[in-house]
Order: C-alpha cells, then sequence, then structure tokens
C-alpha cells in the first residue's frame, strides 16, 4: 500500500483507540508546573496518535537500504523484509517506545508510559504489516525465519478507496470539533474529497483503469451528508465537540474493516472464477490466482502459470462469461537462457517473480533473455512491462549487460 493511505489509516487508529487512554507520566519533575495537568494530557494523547501513526510508516523505512547499494534487484530482495516481519515487530515496538521514552525526557515533555508507547509502536506497525499483505506484492512476514512472501491478493497497492475511508472520518472530526467556523471547515473539507474523487478519476482514466463518473459524485454526496447533516443536530449530539473525535475514527475503523471483508469476499470469488476457467480449458496448473486491479474489487486479473507459460485475462465479477486467457509460451529452452537463469540476480528476480515468463531473442548478434512477471501484467496487449528482467549475451555468450528492461 502507498505511505499515505499507510499514515492515514494509522492516524485513524490512533485516533479511535489511543488518545484517549493515553495517561501521561511526566518525564522531569517541573514537567507539571509547565505545563499543567490538562496541557499535560493533551500532550500525551498527541503523543499517542504520532506513536501509531509513525508506527504505520516505519516498515517502509527499509526502502533506504536501496540508497546504499548499486545492485538491480536489491529492492525485490530488501523490501518487505524484515522490517514487515511479525517476528520481528515486538523488538521494533518495544526500541522505538524506549526511543520515544528518551526523547521526551530529553526534551521535557509529557509522555504516555513505556508499555503503552510499546503498544501504540506496535498497533501502527502490526497495521502497516497487514495493510500490505493484503495485496499482491509480497511481505515477508515471517522474517528472519523465512524468507517466504506471502499475499493474500485482497487490494490492489494503491486503493483509493481505502484512502477515502481513512481520511473522511478524520476531516468529519476536524470539522465537527466545535460550533465556530463549522461551515467553513465543512466546506474545505467537502472541498478536498470531491476534489480528490475527480482527480482519482482522471487519475484511472488516462491509465487505462476508467469507472464510472457516478463514483465522483456518490462519494461527494456521501461527504456532504456526513459534514452538513450533523449541523442540524442539537449542541449535545455525539458526533459534534471535541469528544466526538473518537466516535468519528471508531466508526471509519468499522468501515475500514467491512470494505477488508468484501474485498476478503470478492478475492474467494474471483479465485473460484479462475479456478473454473483453467478446469474448463484443462491447464495444466503448476500456480494460480486471481489479482487485483483498479479501480475497484470488481476488476480482476487471471493468471494461471503450466509448464510452457503463462495464461493470463480481465474479468469482472458482475459477469457470467467464461473468462477468456490469453497464452503467452516462454522461449524453448537454450544455453544462453540457462545461462541468464544462473545469475544471481536473476536468481532473486525468480525467487520474488510469482508468475514469470521467459523469452529469447537475438539483437544485433546479441543473444537477450528476458523474464517477465506477469503478476503486475495482466492484461492483454503488448508482452513487454514495466517489470522486465532482461539479460544480454555476446556471441560467446558472456554477458554483457544485465538489469531492467526499458
Amino acid at each position: 500500500m502507498d505511505p499515505i493511505t499507510h499514515g492515514l489509516a494509522g492516524a485513524l487508529l490512533g485516533k479511535a483507540f489511543f488518545a484517549g487512554g493515553a495517561r501521561s507520566e511526566k518525564t522531569v519533575a517541573a514537567d507539571s508546573s509547565r505545563h499543567g495537568e490538562a496541557g499535560a494530557a493533551k500532550q500525551a494523547r498527541r503523543m499517542a496518535v504520532g506513536a501509531v501513526t509513525l508506527g504505520a510508516l516505519f516498515p517502509d523505512a527499509d526502502i533506504v537500504f536501496n540508497l546504499f547499494t548499486n545492485d538491480n534487484v536489491a529492492l525485490l530482495e530488501l523490501h518487505r523484509g524484515f522490517t514487515h516481519s511479525f517476528v520481528c515487530l515486538p523488538l521494533f515496538a518495544m526500541v522505538l517506545a524506549w526511543a520515544t521514552r528518551a526523547l521526551a525526557g530529553w526534551r521535557g515533555w509529557a509522555a504516555p508510559s513505556w508499555m503503552q508507547l510499546t503498544m501504540m509502536w506496535g498497533a501502527g506497525i502490526g497495521l502497516h504489516i497487514l495493510m500490505d499483505l493484503i495485496t499482491s506484492y509480497g511481505t515477508m512476514i515471517w522474517s528472519p525465519i523465512s524468507n517466504y512472501r506471502a499475499a493474500l491478493d485482497m487490494n490492489f497497492i494503491l486503493d483509493f478507496v481505502m484512502t477515502g475511508i481513512a481520511l473522511a472520518p478524520q476531516l468529519a472530526a476536524w470539522t465537527h470539533r466545535r460550533r465556530e467556523g463549522r461551515m467553513a471547515r465543512a466546506m474545505a473539507s467537502w472541498t478536498i474529497i470531491s476534489l480528490g474523487a475527480l482527480g482519482v478519476e482522471w487519475l484511472a482514466r488516462t491509465s487505462g483503469y476508467p469507472f464510472t463518473p457516478w463514483a465522483v459524485v456518490a462519494a461527494s454526496g456521501v461527504a456532504a451528508a456526513m459534514l452538513f447533516l450533523p449541523m442540524r443536530a442539537d449542541q449535545n449530539s455525539r458526533w459534534r465537540g471535541p469528544a466526538a473525535r473518537a466516535r468519528w475514527c471508531r466508526a471509519g475503523v468499522a468501515v475500514f474493516a467491512a470494505y477488508l471483508l468484501m474485498c476478503a469476499g470478492a478475492q474467494l470469488t474471483a479465485r473460484w472464477r479462475v479456478e473454473a476457467a483453467a478446469s474448463a480449458q484443462g491447464l495444466r496448473v503448476e500456480r494460480l490466482a486471481a489479482v487485483p486491479l483498479p479501480p475497484s474489487l470488481l476488476v480482476w486479473g487471471a493468471l494461471v502459470r503450466t509448464p510452457d507459460g503463462v495464461y493470463r485475462g480481465l474479468f469482472d465479477l458482475r459477469g457470467r462469461g467464461p473468462i477468456e486467457l490469453e497464452f503467452i509460451a516462454d522461449s524453448p529452452a537454450n544455453e544462453h537462457i540457462e545461462r541468464a537463469r544462473a545469475l544471481r540476480s536473476t536468481q532473486v528476480y525468480l525467487w520474488f517473480a510469482r508468475f514469470p515468463g521467459v523469452r529469447y531473442h537475438q539483437e544485433n548478434g546479441r543473444h537477450v533473455v528476458e523474464f517477465t512477471d506477469y503478476r503486475f501484467a495482466p492484461r492483454s496487449g503488448s508482452q513487454r512491462t514495466a517489470f522486465t528482467f532482461r539479460v544480454v549475451l555476446d556471441s560467446s555468450g558472456a554477458v554483457v549487460e544485465e538489469g531492467w528492461a526499458n
């Protein structure tokens, strides 16, 4: 999942369940006189939300390792590794909680206890791992015990519905936090959501994944109801005032969970349809998957790996007809393909790839071998994708080039 959605989801979780229960432990003796009890409690609540939010961003710190290497496949090998591991989660949470307490003591800030901070950091890190696990990329959730890349294939790596669900309750809570200026805040929040929906529709259309413009109208309408209708309630409405922030965010978490359940149901249905298509065509299945595609949980890609190549197709869960599968044959085995396979970088790529295909051709007297993971290109059309690893050998069979195809 993208960092923006990770951060928004972490903030939503922190505001829903951790800010209210964060009790301040003064980190310096003078803190009470400096901030007062109310100020210290407010500071502790902010630190609680910050810990969960930063925890939801922390695992992606592993991309920093890519800055210190020229290895073509380092990102495949390292990203979503031990920082995304349930095994390492407790250690990271405890160390980060200790660092937070140390920083708070140095700065004289009021802070939750070490145990509370450990739970907060752990909740954020765990949320990040879960949100990556539901995509098709693959996450090493048992590292360093195992480098197996688990993938539930429930959501596309960019899921704007999930982003909206994480953002909208927080905007609503901000809008209704006090009576003064509510209308201006409501208009600003509604504009953000509506323009965001328009931007997503434009991005989806220009990227070749269009969806109905009525979805923009629906998103804008739901936002308007959420932002403006509470203004008609009396002053004691449970959805208004500072104390209502947790209610808005808990409602958002409930909708977030319901959406994940819908995605899980869609995944099971999509996989059943791919299995039925493979069975109907009598394919010799080595590996099979239904992978989610934008822009909604109704659009899926079918992938079937066989001994001779990969079958792929595109289908909509609303359709009733059979899935049309396009076959992409592997090139016949030869010595150049075998030499390319033996390279360490190729081995890493093939370890990462779930539906790899191999193509061989000659180009300007050289031998070119290309490996493609069709998990990232389940649509019909051009066989070349942005996720193709290319090895070039000279006439004697020596490797002269290896890296990502342009």
